[in-house]
């Protein structure tokens, strides 16, 4: 019988792949079905990701998985099942204007989240525009002005997108000089090499913290948790856990974090369902 007692996940990279009507934009119906049959045991299962809610509603809901999660990159913890939001951060307009005109002075691509939409200039519709939506399965609203818009909106998460490393560079830069109380972090999507997604959320609102916030919410241990993701921003919550993996197509720098666990396992990868393999390892 396996000690663990919460289940902690990233989702792209480690449930979602990129093989288009295999693993992507939704996991296996295998790991589907192994999410629910964990779950139905009583172990939490928590989906910790930078997307927003509305883009892992269906995985939540067809896995039945009823208990919170960490949306949003920490700003948004909801539980969509039971229709309810236990936190959610939000960006100051003031503040939300200066880094909105810092990166459309740059020509660099920008998204602007609410709770339940995400909204981009039409000014910068691209084919970044179309990859992005079918990764999460949801049309933007085209606006004129993200400027105007964004003082009728509660904004959640600001989202640069970068159309590869050396742009990220630039981008991580500006966010740097602008010397603003907000938290930033980079990730990528199998399907959308080379684009690099920034997240920008209110100072303090993380994974780490939207984990921590849900095991204390639930009454649970850190101790007995299994915590699994692909890049490093993931080992912020996974190094909490006493139980950690990552997959074949993780980040190299989080393999060897991970490997210095003493309970630690590497799957072979997402497009293997590698999740699988780990689950079962951990007698899950």
């Amino acid at each position: 019988m396996s000690q663990i007692q919460t289940l902690v996940l990233d989702v792209d990279g480690v449930i979602v792949g990129e093989k288009n009507g295999y693993n992507s934009p939704y996991p296996h119906p295998d790991v589907m079905k192994k999410m629910k049959e964990i779950r139905k045991k009583g172990i939490p299962v928590i989906l910790c990701t930078a997307k927003p809610h509305f883009a892992i509603e269906k995985i939540i809901k067809e896995a039945n998985l009823t208990n919170p999660h960490v949306t949003s990159a920490g700003s948004v913890i909801i539980d969509p099942i039971a229709k309810k939001i236990i936190s959610k951060s939000s960006i100051s307009a003031i503040v939300a204007i200066d880094v909105i005109n810092l990166y459309l002075k740059e020509n660099i691509y920008l998204e602007v989240y609410s709770l339940d939409d995400y909204y981009i200039a039409k000014s910068q519709l691209s084919d970044i525009t179309s990859a992005h939506s079918q990764i999460l399965d949801k049309e933007p609203i085209i606006v004129d002005s993200l400027i105007d818009k964004i003082a009728k909106i509660e904004i959640t998460k600001i989202m640069p997108i970068a159309k590869d490393e050396k742009e990220e560079d630039k981008a991580q830069k500006l966010f740097n000089n602008l010397g603003i109380d907000l938290s930033i972090y980079w990730g990528i999507h199998p399907i959308a090499l080379p684009l690099q997604f920034g997240n920008i959320t209110a100072k303090g609102f993380t994974k780490k913290r939207g984990v921590k916030d849900i095991l204390s919410y639930l009454h649970l241990d850190f101790k007995n948790t299994l915590g699994v993701g692909d890049s490093l921003d993931d080992w912020q919550f996974i190094e909490l856990c006493g139980f950690g993996a990552t997959l074949a197509n993780g980040k190299e720098e989080l393999k060897k974090l991970i490997s210095s666990k003493e309970k630690y396992y590497i799957g072979p990868s997402v497009d293997q369902n590698g999740i699988l393999d780990i689950l079962s390892y951990f007698k899950l």
